[in-house]
């Protein structure tokens, strides 16, 4: 019945191409650009459909032949194409209408997603797309026609393209969570185990957007010896399993890994593959959500290759505007909890994901543009909702007290000139000595354990001001606020960190400049009260963007995180090489003290005891706002947790306050003073 429906659409598509190219298109001309560009694009991939089937018995064409291939894939949104595609959504309005724009450009963001449905051979998700073109086209023929007017076609394409999302969401969101826990789901899997990885065609297979950047990473990867690649991959893996033994957790009773990484590493991805089967793990492998109905703003979250346009992805983070509503998000949640008892089995033996990153990609300034979709005061009521519900179910097949993480970075080519030289940097970075490192930091929390609070002030420049308050300590000698954190679930090592009360918490967090999610912020400020959020601005985006990207839409979010880093070397190399813009953030905050808003470090594992090496328990596992979980889990959680790092240079002084009044300082000045640390301060003399 699949490849029915399949051809009838393709059969009429091929009339809609035709149609639109008459000197009077029976869709109206105004909207023929879009349809004849539609119905091109959906015969080439049927095109190409043919061709990756010819492909899988004779082999792969040659790279000249591949690149053009991926050209014509992403061409309509590269660059400066973009500003003329439909996908952009000012140019859609520009053309078709403040109402009708929206929706096409929609429309236009989804058929894109048939990338990943031809290569992956997911015609029961690409099929519907292809019949919604058709019942899009429909209308616009009546409405040209007369038989519809102006509103009635509005109407009618919204609830087309409406039920198109939600009829469909029993096919989407299943395969999407069934892809995060089955392994027999190995599309990505086949190709890094099974290529050559010395020819470098390897990486078109995937389908995702492959620049000089994915080729060249490969490339300097291959060039390293084997035993170079096989420690780099045991910093990741080992430290995965470290994080399973500090939380206690058995992973013998596991039995999937999750990967997730940029086009490129293959061969590390390779070998930790094989290093995790030997602890029992088979990985799973999920290519990062293109569907609106699956995305999470703009964020990628699963395997990528580069991004052919970043504006592209901003543009369309609230797409689901156009769906969200209460019926949509009951239907989404019942379809999960279907999902989830059905994949109950492979959910229990899920152990968490092991994540690589990556950094050094050039900065990229956003435009928020008025024509892409936002979300109504309601509708962010309920995404938030949603969102917390969605966690309850996952959690109740994949529980948090069950599971663990690791994620390690790496930089890719567009850092610079000294890409090389920076790789082997961030590979000692990543490999520091533990041993010194857990006695300095040991030293640290014994004197932050005397405090009952905390408090950070700015220099430079800086105008932060706060006072972190922390959970009184029955009994010192077995108990601590602080975890010591090496090179296990958060690699690199080179941190203490806590989870504070939100009693007494309060003041004012200001950076002046900052990325996060990609997103740059200046002079970024935000004002706690009692440990929540209360005022929050920037000097480059209106309060609402704050809001959207940074509270993700709740109106205020606890300090969830207080953290001193102290990965030195961290900051030294991103100083000396004039990179630290371009530092990802889990190497960032290592480089100073950082703040977490939202959730704790232990959210949905508050109950699961966790110890430091000295055998001390970390008893701040909670707050005011996670232990509402045992009464209303919706008020506890609020799925998001977004660290904010000070470098040391912004740095006045961190100082522990004791209930007496005494101050112990820590840091002054940028520099580690407390008597045991100094050691920490060489590396400064490195990036003078």
């Amino acid at each position: 019945m699949l490849e029915e429906r399949y051809s009838l659409s393709l059969e009429r598509i091929r009339g809609i191409e035709k149609e639109c190219g008459e000197s009077e298109p029976p869709c109206g001309a105004q909207a023929a650009p879009f349809f004849r560009a539609g119905a091109e694009w959906l015969l080439y991939l049927d095109q190409l459909k043919g061709a990756l089937f010819a492909e899988q018995k004779g082999g792969l064409p040659p790279m000249e032949v591949l690149e053009e291939r991926n050209r014509r894939l992403y061409q309509d949104i590269a660059g400066e194409a973009y500003e003329k595609s439909f996908a952009n959504p000012a140019y859609s309005v520009k053309l078709l209408g403040s109402q009708a724009g929206p929706m096409i450009s929609f429309l236009a963001a989804e058929l894109r997603g048939g990338i990943s449905c031809i290569y992956e051979g997911r015609m029961e998700e690409w099929v519907p797309c292809a019949e919604v073109f058709i019942e899009a086209y429909n209308l616009f023929e009546a409405a040209a026609s007369g038989e519809l007017s102006e509103e009635a076609l509005l109407s009618e394409l919204k609830e087309a393209l409406y039920y198109y999302v939600s009829d469909y969401c029993d096919v989407t969101v299943p395969r999407r969570i069934r892809e995060q826990v089955d392994p027999s789901l190995d599309f990505a899997v086949r190709i890094i185990m099974e290529s050559d990885l010395s020819d470098l065609r390897y990486l078109y297979r995937f389908g995702e957007y492959v620049t000089e950047s994915e080729l060249k990473t490969a490339r300097f990867l291959n060039s390293l010896p084997r035993e170079t690649v096989e420690k780099m991959a045991a910093v990741y893996t080992e430290g995965y399993k470290r994080g399973f033994e500090l939380a206690g957790i058995d992973l013998s009773k596991k039995r999937t890994v999750e990967i997730r990484y940029q086009l490129g590493f293959e061969r590390i991805v390779r070998e930790a593959v094989s290093q995790f089967a030997a602890m029992g793990l088979k990985p799973t492998l999920f290519r990062a959500a293109q569907a609106a109905v699956n995305k999470r703003q703009h964020l990628k979250i699963g395997y990528f290759g580069a991004y052919a346009n970043r504006q592209f992805e901003y543009d369309h983070r609230f797409d689901n505007a156009l769906f969200l509503d209460k019926a949509f998000k009951e239907r989404k949640l019942s379809v999960m909890r279907a999902a989830y008892e059905e994949l109950k089995e492979p959910a229990a033996v899920y152990a968490g994901p092991a994540v690589m990153e990556t950094f050094g990609e050039a900065p990229f300034a956003y435009e928020n543009k008025k024509e892409a979709f936002s979300l109504s005061a309601k509708q962010k009521k309920l995404l938030t909702e949603m969102n917390a519900q969605a966690a309850e179910i996952t959690n109740q097949y994949i529980r948090g007290d069950e599971r663990s993480f690791t994620i390690i970075s790496w930089p890719v080519p567009e850092i610079g000139p000294h890409y090389e030289e920076i790789f082997k940097e961030t590979i000692k970075i990543n490999t520091l000595d533990y041993e010194q490192y857990k006695k300095i930091q040991a030293l640290l929390i014994a004197a932050l354990d005397q405090g009952e609070a905390v408090e950070i002030l700015g220099q430079n420049g800086n105008r932060t001001r706060m006072r972190v308050a922390l959970h009184p300590l029955k009994d010192r000698e077995r108990e601590t606020n602080f975890e010591n954190c090496l090179a296990d679930v958060n690699i690199p090592l080179g941190e203490v960190f806590t989870s504070p009360r939100l009693s007494g918490t309060e003041g004012l967090l200001h950076i002046r400049q900052i990325y996060i999610n990609e997103v740059e912020y200046k002079d970024l400020s935000i004002r706690f009260e009692e440990g929540m959020t209360k005022e929050c601005s920037c000097g480059n985006y209106e309060p609402r963007t704050v809001e959207e990207n940074l509270l993700y839409n709740h109106p205020s979010l606890p300090l969830g995180e207080f953290a001193i880093g102290t990965n030195t070397a961290a900051y030294a190399m991103a100083r000396r090489y004039g990179i630290m813009e371009r530092m990802q953030i889990l190497i960032i905050e290592k480089t100073g003290p950082h703040f977490a808003i939202g959730d704790t470090c232990y959210s949905h594992a508050e109950d699961v005891k966790v110890y430091n090496p000295d055998g001390k328990e970390i008893v701040a596992r909670d707050n005011e706002r996670s232990i509402k979980r045992k009464e209303n889990p919706a008020e506890a959680y609020f799925n998001c947790h977004t660290d904010i790092t000070i470098p040391y240079d912004e740095l006045g002084e961190i100082a522990v306050v004791k209930a007496d009044g005494e101050r112990i300082p820590l840091i002054e000045n940028g520099r580690f003073v407390l008597p045991g640390t100094e050691a920490l301060n060489e590396a400064f003399e490195k990036c003078l």
